[in-house]
């Protein structure tokens, strides 16, 4: 998503890492980050166009992969704390409103997160993301890059 949004500060670094990992082998998606990178485009076609010229390619989130998520989506659920986690470093904050002092709560991570996670430790050899410390909490045997 970083290469598509130019103004953000990881965009020359996440397309320098997409850019190694197409020269050491091919980049992969599934269906889930598909559907995330079609919201940056217009139409469809545009998706296929940039997924052809970048040589990414979509490949399907396996069985193995999908129950994979399923567990870890329960294991998150069971010992989710009550508050927020840092995507960076996994570290647990309490936020209250300003207002009343009610304590905030935000479900942060949704199934498909770790289906995405799921397909990248089981069918993947490296994964790209910023999201470090949710991933290598739930998926401890993923390799990370992060920009």
């Amino acid at each position: 998503m970083d290469i598509l949004l130019p103004e953000t500060e990881f965009c020359l670094t996440s397309k320098q890492l997409l850019d190694e990992a197409l020269q050491k082998g091919s980049i992969i998606i599934n269906e889930v980050v598909y559907a995330e990178l079609s919201s940056q485009f217009k139409k469809h076609e545009d998706l296929e166009f940039f997924l052809k010229d970048t040589g990414i390619k979509l490949i399907p989130t396996n069985k193995k992969a999908l129950y994979l998520a399923g567990e870890m989506w329960k294991l998150y659920s069971a010992r989710k704390k009550k508050g927020l986690q840092c995507a960076k470093c996994g570290k647990i904050q309490e936020v209250f409103c300003k207002e009343c002092g009610a304590r905030i709560f935000n479900r942060q991570h949704i199934i498909s997160d770790f289906i995405i996670g799921a397909f990248a430790l089981l069918q993947s050899n490296v994964f790209l993301t910023r999201d470090r410390g949710f991933y290598k909490d739930y998926f401890k045997n993923l390799i990370i890059k992060t920009p």
